[in-house]
Order: structure tokens, then sequence, then C-alpha cells
């Protein structure tokens, strides 16, 4: 199921002048098959709604749901799993409070980072920035496709590369060992953004397609 993600969106409001549920009816409308609702400062009664909501529609589409560091939210509203971050609760915690039969996301941002979360129970990891971003400040460097391509060697878990990601430039991350692409502004921000998660989904599966003879066996 993670090994054959073609694209992730992550909702931001403040970028799209639209709330969750709508970014999300539109992104797996053009073909997104895991939304990540991210809200750092909302409240749970606030947020809820939305999330079931969204669970609806990724349910409707065959897509995946993912609260970001929101373990409260993601298991109030039932969704797929969650993701965190370095600053957020540990892997290892995470997993114990979701259970074997939810899916855990770790942000990392070098090979150590990655390791670590592989062996914390991570059913995927998301890496990066690998390009410059203006989106999301984590504090880290661009690591760049040599970094991805290092960590891709490191672990066998799924990798959502993030940061910076254009239509220009998903070929290229495809091609050093992402699964799939993250994104957040390049479609989020976009006026049309069923049509920008389209454009994202047609070329990563034409760029998956490209690699198939490069890759090694699947990914765990």
């Amino acid at each position: 199921m993670l090994d054959r993600l073609h694209l992730c969106v992550i909702t931001d409001p403040g970028l799209a002048g639209r709330d969750h549920v709508a970014i999300a009816a539109a992104a797996v409308a053009g073909g997104a098959d895991m939304i990540q609702l991210r809200d750092k400062s909302g409240d749970l009664r606030g947020l809820l709604p939305q999330a079931r909501a969204i669970r609806a529609l990724c349910r409707a589409h065959g897509a995946i749901f993912i609260v970001n560091d929101r373990l409260d939210l993601a298991l109030a509203a039932g969704a797929d799993g969650v993701h965190v971050g370095q600053d957020d609760l540990p892997a290892e915690a995470a997993r114990h409070l979701l259970g074997p039969g939810k899916i855990l996301g770790v942000s990392t941002h070098n090979r150590g980072q990655a390791e670590a979360a592989q062996a914390g129970g991570a059913d995927y990891i998301g890496f990066g920035p690998i390009f410059p971003t203006g989106t999301k400040d984590t504090g880290y460097t661009p690591r760049g496709l040599g970094g991805l391509r290092e960590v891709r060697a490191a672990v066998r878990l799924p990798i959502l590369a993030i940061g910076g990601i254009t239509l220009d430039t998903v070929v290229d991350v495809i091609a050093a060992g992402a699964t799939a692409p993250a994104v957040i502004s390049a479609i989020v921000a976009s006026p049309d953004i069923a049509a920008a998660a389209a454009a994202f989904r047609a070329r990563v599966a034409a760029a998956k397609g490209l690699a198939g003879s490069r890759e090694g066996p699947p990914i765990a």
C-alpha cells in the first residue's frame, strides 16, 4: 500500500484560502492518494468535524488519511494514522499509543534520524527539505538529491520526500529514491488544486515507469 503511493498533499488553509476539507476534496479528486491534515493551532473540537469529513472523503477515493502531530485528533477522527516530527511525540511512544493497525510516519532530516525512525516502528518516513522552501521552517538546510539517495540506501521504508518539490523537479526526486512527494505550496496554493494534483500524479506515475527498470526489490 504505502510503497505504491504517488502523491501526498498536506493541507494548509493559510495558503489556499479554503478549509482543510475543501483542500482535501480537490486534492483527492485530482489523484492524491494520501492526505495529511496539518494544523498546529486548531483545537480538537473545531478540527474534529473536518477530520471526520476528510476521513470519509479519503475512504470514498481509496486514499490514506494521516493527521500531522495530533495523535488525539487522529484517534478521535478514526484516521489511518499519524505523522510526527522530531520535536513531537517520540516514534516509539506514538506507535505504542496508535497500536499495530495504524500507520505511523516520522519526519526525518538525515540518515541517523531515518534509521532511528525505522527502528522505532515507523511505517514510512518523510525526508527533507530536499530543496529550499518557505512553507515550513525545519531548521535544517536543504538535503538535496544526494541526501535523499543516502537515506534511500540506508532504510527500507517508503520515503515521502518534502520541501520545495515542483513539477519540474519531481521526476528527479523519484529517480533519487523517493516513493512519492509530499507537497504543500505547489498544489495547495494553486488556484486549481485538483488540476495541480492531477499534474503531479501524472508526472510521478511517468517517473515511476521510467525508474522501474532501475529499482530493486519492492520496499516493505
